[in-house]
């Protein structure tokens, strides 16, 4: 199972993610950093774990505002052996599709975010399209076809429950096992409440393709042991 570190951006610093209250997310604090600049929390997650694949959600973007697009093209130069996966909180095909041409990186499109389920059909079959389907509790958010009509889906997806981001929840495996159960050959992966190495065995146990996280990292909850064994 892959597991995928998080940075969350936010005026150009890594900030805390907890329960989806953006307006409170402060500067991130981690014995893996010295600061809260994005290259040194990625340098940090290298130095617990040869990971592949860094998510990055650009909240600034994501809420209508000035976005982190140079930051991001710079974290690509300083890792190039890293793939990226980017929430730029993309609202239209057009936007989508201006996206992918300008970048490397592979896009995440927020159900959240995006605004028209049926242009989804132009997306789906592009290798560096991945959807995440996101929820409030168990308020799904965004167009609802997005969740009801999987011939929308890519061949990746992510199960993000905001609420449970940043908590001791635990991760949502019914909402995900509910995914899975639709989603023939996709990759499923899992966002939201993962506590520490026995939640990855639940999720593995899943189905699980693979699994966001940041606080169980900063905390120490999941240390390079763990990540060796579940990866």
């Amino acid at each position: 199972m892959e597991v995928i570190p998080v940075i969350d951006l936010k005026g150009k610093q890594v900030v805390r993610a907890k329960m989806g209250e953006r307006q409170f997310y402060a500067p991130l604090v981690t014995p893996l950093a010295a600061t809260s600049a994005p290259r040194d929390v990625i340098q940090g997650f290298l130095s617990e774990h040869p990971f592949e694949t860094i998510y990055a959600a650009d909240l600034d973007a994501i809420e209508g505002q000035a976005s982190h697009e140079v930051t991001l093209a710079e974290l690509q130069a300083l890792f190039p052996h890293l793939t990226f996966w980017v929430d730029a909180g993309v609202r239209t095909l057009s936007e989508a599709q201006i996206w992918l041409a300008q970048n490397k990186a592979h896009l995440v499109i927020g159900s959240e975010s995006f605004e028209d389920a049926a242009a989804f059909e132009m997306l789906r079959d592009d290798p560096r399209i991945i959807l995440s389907l996101d929820f409030r509790g168990e308020t799904f958010l965004g167009p609802r076809a997005l969740l009801d009509d999987e011939r929308l889906w890519p061949q990746r997806l992510i199960v993000m429950t905001l609420s449970r981001v940043g908590s001791d929840a635990g991760p949502d495996i019914e909402r995900l096992q509910s995914v899975l159960k639709r989603a023939g050959s996709r990759k499923i992966y899992a966002a939201g409440g993962l506590r520490g190495k026995g939640d990855l065995g639940l999720l593995q146990a899943a189905g699980a393709a693979g699994v966001l996280v940041a606080s169980a990292l900063h905390d120490g909850r999941l240390g390079s042991a763990d990540l060796v064994q579940a990866t």
